[in-house]
């Protein structure tokens, strides 16, 4: 079965490993959770790959420090540093790996590459930064991670926690989501507040899209959805990559590896309850996350799909929210984007 995955950080982590880590992923060496190897043999066959600038020590998580604004140009300078990788690898891939730049592009053999901008602190007010991005193969950007910027406010990591904290866009960040809607840019609502979740509710009609996220029902995190949330993002067509990180899936919120692979299912059941199996798709934050044991790494991606199957749904549903869901909305998100640019 082809699997699309909403959300990856293999990106970040093969810049911050150095030079060598490039040819360690095509090669297959085995490190973090996604190699191609591996990808090919868990049936990864498309993907978004995410950009993401100004790691916070891993130390200051707990302290708050992680929720400060960083500075746009160095912001910057790590963007491109990671979109160069991935042209980079692109090249020496022979094929195996490709930068998708439009829906066609997932077709095909190897694993296609969606670019992924996880916060917008790269960007300018502007918008420049976003124009050469998306020249480059950026298709999908999300307005903020776990922290303000200028555009947005991000949801904290405290458990347990609502949504809803904190002021709603700024007037750039609405200018940058009706920018994003002309160039074909998907807007990615994860770590995003509730007030901004509603504020781009607001702007336009285009799908609600948060990649990797679960049911704030099931798990009250912050950074996971209420059923009102739910609700919304399947009257708009739109779609939820579900977490696959513990501490997003677990009622007790915590970062335990020993969390059996039916959570995950769980979570999809309550999304298809309230928003329907259209609205369910895959975003395991593979590289940025704790995974549960039973599941390991890419490789390990069709024990998630028998999960699926295990906890009820059928073979027509479990593909979709394998492939055919991401599918759909990019198909909404991308058209006329062309296959050209970023050549």
């Amino acid at each position: 079965m082809r699997i699309f995955d909403g959300h990856n950080d293999a990106l970040s982590r093969l810049w911050k490993a150095g030079a060598a880590a490039a040819g360690g992923f095509l090669a297959g060496d085995g490190e973090g959770h996604v190699d191609l190897p591996r990808a090919r043999a868990g049936g990864l066959a498309g993907g978004c790959f995410a950009v993401f600038t100004c790691s916070p020590a891993e130390s200051s998580y707990d302290s708050g420090e992680y929720f400060a604004a960083v500075d746009q140009g160095l912001a910057l300078k790590e963007a491109l540093a990671q979109v160069a990788l991935l042209r980079r690898m692109e090249r020496a891939s022979g094929g195996a790996l490709r930068v998708a730049r439009s829906v066609a592009d997932l077709d095909g053999d190897g694993l296609a590459a969606v670019l992924h901008l996880e916060g917008a602190e790269p960007i300018g007010p502007a918008l420049d930064e976003l124009e050469v991005l998306q020249a480059t193969g950026m298709r999908s950007l999300g307005l903020v991670w776990s922290r303000p910027n200028a555009f947005a406010t991000g949801v904290p990591f405290a458990f347990p926690g609502s949504p809803d904290q904190g002021p709603g866009l700024t007037d750039a960040g609405r200018a940058l989501v009706r920018a994003c809607a002309e160039l074909r840019i998907l807007v990615d609502l994860s770590h995003l507040n509730a007030r901004g979740f509603w504020d781009v509710a607001e702007i336009g009609d285009s799908p609600l899209v948060v990649s990797h996220a679960g049911a704030h029902a099931l798990c009250p995190s912050p950074r996971n959805l209420t059923d009102d949330q739910l609700r919304a993002i399947g009257a708009s067509g739109g779609l939820v990559g579900i977490n696959f990180h513990v501490g997003f899936l677990r009622a007790d919120g915590e970062d335990d590896s020993d969390t059996p692979l039916s959570a995950i299912a769980e979570h999809a059941l309550h999304v298809a309850e309230v928003a329907g199996v259209e609205a369910v798709a895959l975003g395991s934050d593979f590289d940025g996350a704790t995974m549960p044991a039973a599941l390991a790494d890419v490789a390990g991606l069709p024990r998630v799909v028998d999960a699926l199957r295990d906890a009820g749904f059928g073979s027509g549903d479990v593909e979709n929210i394998a492939w055919g869901n991401w599918v759909r909305v990019l198909e909404v998100a991308l058209p006329g984007c062309g296959g050209g640019l970023g050549v």
